[in-house]
């Protein structure tokens, strides 16, 4: 992957040069960098797997076939992955916290939050993105979907909105880490549980979790609700797929909720103490 050009003079400048030093340093060792690579690609065909063999067992789940499922799927996976490329890192705060190492973003003149997204990059997660793409474009294909300018439109909304979507939920476990410091199992069960809950259909839920994963955490509108609109279906109560095109209202909330969070979170930060 070729270094991202480094814009002269612009306030992007100090973060570019950042992330050029992250892309080579993760290249310098050619054989770790490519075990990585390789390892995530694993992940993202384990990933496939299940949900392939689920489908092969169970013919219709959730009023998708094999063919919707793959939608899902690809819809939900392109999108978390890359918004893991993009946020994924911030799972490292609590660390940053007990050692104290968050204290040195906090005498650069920069805005805390866009320092720590811009610290690191996973150069390997794109290789998980890369099956999930792959999977959505067959998804696409093998599906009678009725495309025009507004099927143009959905995908190309889902598509922005479910990345921006899980982005802000990376950002919501982090303003949580400054409260809970060792509390990264319990915020996981959003970010990645909430990644989980989105390659499911979620007509197979109770109403509870309907509730949660649709309109709380509302992950439904990264793939579920796309998909069924894609593919005309009318969607299960509380969860009707005209929805789908609220998806940058949904994204709203959860960065609203995010940034909240975030910015309780780093007033209530005493620093490292070490």
């Amino acid at each position: 992957m070729a270094d991202l050009p480094l814009p002269a003079g612009t306030w992007l400048t100090p973060y570019v040069a950042v992330l050029r030093s992250r892309m080579r340093a993760q290249r310098a060792y050619r054989l770790s960098f490519a075990s990585e690579v390789f390892s995530a690609f694993l992940i993202g065909l384990v990933e496939f797997a299940e949900v392939w063999v689920i489908f092969h067992k169970v013919k219709v789940l959730g009023g998708l076939d094999l063919e919707g499922a793959l939608l899902l799927f690809g819809l939900s996976n392109t999108t978390f992955a890359l918004a893991q490329v993009v946020a994924g890192h911030l799972d490292t705060l609590p660390n940053m916290i007990r050692m104290g190492t968050l204290d040195a973003f906090h005498l650069r003149p920069q805005p805390l939050l866009l320092q720590l997204i811009t610290s690191d990059i996973s150069l390997r997660r794109f290789a998980r993105a890369a099956v999930a793409i792959a999977v959505l474009g067959i998804g696409l294909a093998r599906n009678d979907i009725a495309w025009s300018p507004a099927t143009f439109a959905l995908l190309t909304i889902t598509l922005i909105g479910g990345i921006a979507l899980f982005t802000g939920l990376f950002v919501a476990a982090a303003g949580l880490q400054f409260f809970l410091i060792d509390g990264a199992e319990l915020t996981n069960s959003f970010t990645y549980g909430g990644s989980f809950a989105a390659m499911q259909p979620a007509s197979v839920f109770p109403t509870p979790l309907k509730i949660l994963f649709g309109l709380a955490i509302p992950v439904s509108f990264t793939a579920y609700l796309p998909t069924i609109a894609l593919l005309g279906l009318p969607g299960p109560p509380l969860l009707p797929s005209w929805l789908a095109w609220l998806t940058p209202v949904a994204t709203l909330w959860v960065w609203a909720l995010a940034l909240c969070l975030w910015r309780t979170g780093t007033r209530h930060y005493q620093g490292g103490g070490g």
